[in-house]
């Protein structure tokens, strides 16, 4: 008796509810795996890096391209290479603790940066850079003009020698980015990979990252809710960031 017991036991089908739970717990663990070592998910709060990124776009950003800086298993199996110039990265900001950043590369360690009226130099020679860079200010700051040092940076700054282990990153839309221009550069243990592919852009309100309560963040969920269909830039959708 005892015996059929504990086959009856050993025979009975789990509950379904337990099956759910089970495969939500294992998809849960994937993605946390997969977000935290091999892709990370991004989106853009501000205008730093129009028109080649949007506010609203949502990208898969390749934490592993660049390697971990080792000789793990991992940096030997994934093909990896170091960052150049014209990459879109995503790093930790070195004035804000918490915040993430996304910027293009424009110079690596040993070159010389330096911003003459507007026009990026890197190792004495004008870069061109026409095709991804946009000025919407019309003005060129300058101490000449009657700008603050600090203003001046934007548009003028004296040659710079990127150090060792370290990068020097801009936005895109260069008169409304705060950048390597003003905050020096970035140190190659606060870049957390390389963003690679927008995989939804939304056009509605997107968070910025300021924390204004829940009731806030429940009509900025039931806004994008009720606005997913008629307001998300289907063009926009699986481009690749270039």
């Amino acid at each position: 008796m005892k015996e059929k017991q504990e086959n009856r036991r050993v025979d009975r089908p789990r509950s379904v509810y337990r099956e759910y739970f089970e495969a939500l717990v294992v998809a849960g663990i994937f993605l946390g795996f997969t977000n935290t070592f091999v892709l990370k998910t991004f989106f853009i709060p501000s205008a730093s890096m129009e028109e080649t990124l949007l506010i609203g776009d949502h990208l898969f950003v390749n934490r592993f391209v660049y390697g971990q800086g080792g000789d793990s298993i991992l940096d030997k199996v994934i093909p990896t290479r170091e960052i150049r110039r014209g990459d879109i990265v995503v790093f930790r900001s070195v004035e804000e603790r918490g915040v993430d950043l996304v910027k293009r590369c424009v110079g690596i360690p040993g070159d010389r940066v330096q911003m003459i009226e507007k026009e990026l130099h890197i190792n004495g020679l004008r870069v061109e850079d026409s095709k991804y860079t946009q000025h919407k200010d019309n003005r060129t700051l300058s101490t000449e003009r009657g700008y603050s040092a600090d203003q001046a940076r934007r548009d003028n700054f004296s040659e710079l020698t990127v150090p060792e282990g370290n990068y020097f990153c801009l936005g895109d839309n260069r008169d409304l980015s705060h950048d390597s221009r003003f905050w020096g550069t970035v140190p190659a243990h606060h870049i957390k990979g390389r963003a690679f592919l927008i995989y939804w852009s939304y056009g509605g309100e997107t968070p910025d990252g300021v924390w204004r309560g829940w009731g806030h963040r429940l009509r900025q969920l039931a806004g994008t809710a009720t606005g997913f269909l008629t307001r998300t830039r289907w063009r926009r959708s699986f481009h690749l960031v270039r």
